[in-house]
């Protein structure tokens, strides 16, 4: 995948910290920008379910 662009959200602006995104065969990868080593690869399927946890709360675990 290495031709494809990472793409960020455009809530994030000028800054460089934020999560990085590209998709293409049949999988998607995820990173943070300040550390693009690290990559999450991932199928479609289960970064739609990633994302639907984080956007309902599902993840938020405060003690």
């Amino acid at each position: 995948m290495a031709n494809h662009r990472w793409q960020k959200t455009s809530y994030s602006a000028a800054h460089d910290n934020c999560v990085e995104i590209r998709t293409g065969n049949q999988l998607v990868e995820i990173r943070e920008s300040d550390d693009g080593e690290t990559i999450l690869r991932t199928t479609p399927a289960a970064a739609a379910a990633l994302l639907g946890a984080i956007k309902s709360g599902g993840l938020d675990h405060h003690a």
